[in-house]
């Protein structure tokens, strides 16, 4: 009998993870980007849709586990994509300062830009929510909201970094 649980529980682990939680893999996203560099965007929900396809995925908790998960992921490629092209800025401003150019400086529009795209990702996603009037699918669609924006906030600041100015 003791054999028998054992080969259950085995077979049972590569579609949940060890603490109950939906199997999440955020080198599905990574492998897309990789993939489709002329088709970025479809790689947002790539992770969390097969997330959710694994067992307890598909609940309204286990869909806000994949979709947070994959949100975590994009907003850590956001913020490197961010960190490096505040680097640049300032580089640049530093070399246009040293040319005298009284051009506007970068990085302080960089930063004022992100701040404010802040605001706006947080207000359409609050947005999202509100239309699911109180339901359970409030949580997941605003989650999702901030993972499609996140993503295409990192592809936008990325395609500046693939640029070199």
């Amino acid at each position: 009998m003791r054999a028998v649980v054992i080969l259950a529980l085995a077979l049972a682990g590569p579609a949940m993870a060890q603490d109950g939680k939906p199997s999440f893999d955020a080198d599905l996203v990574d492998a897309c980007l990789a993939q489709n560099p002329d088709a970025p965007q479809s790689c947002a929900g790539k992770a969390s849709d097969a997330c959710m396809d694994t067992e307890g995925g598909y609940s309204t908790v286990g869909m806000g586990y994949c979709l947070a998960q994959e949100l975590d992921h994009w907003d850590g490629l956001l913020n490197d994509a961010y960190g490096k092209l505040l680097a640049q800025s300032k580089a640049a401003d530093a070399e246009m300062d040293d040319l005298g150019s009284a051009a506007p400086k970068q990085a302080p529009l960089l930063q004022q830009m992100q701040r404010e795209w802040i605001a706006f990702r947080d207000a359409a996603c609050s947005y999202e929510g509100s239309r699911w009037a109180g339901g359970t699918g409030a949580g997941p669609a605003g989650t999702q909201c901030m993972m499609i924006q996140t993503a295409r906030q990192y592809l936008w600041l990325d395609a500046y970094l693939d640029d070199g100015r």
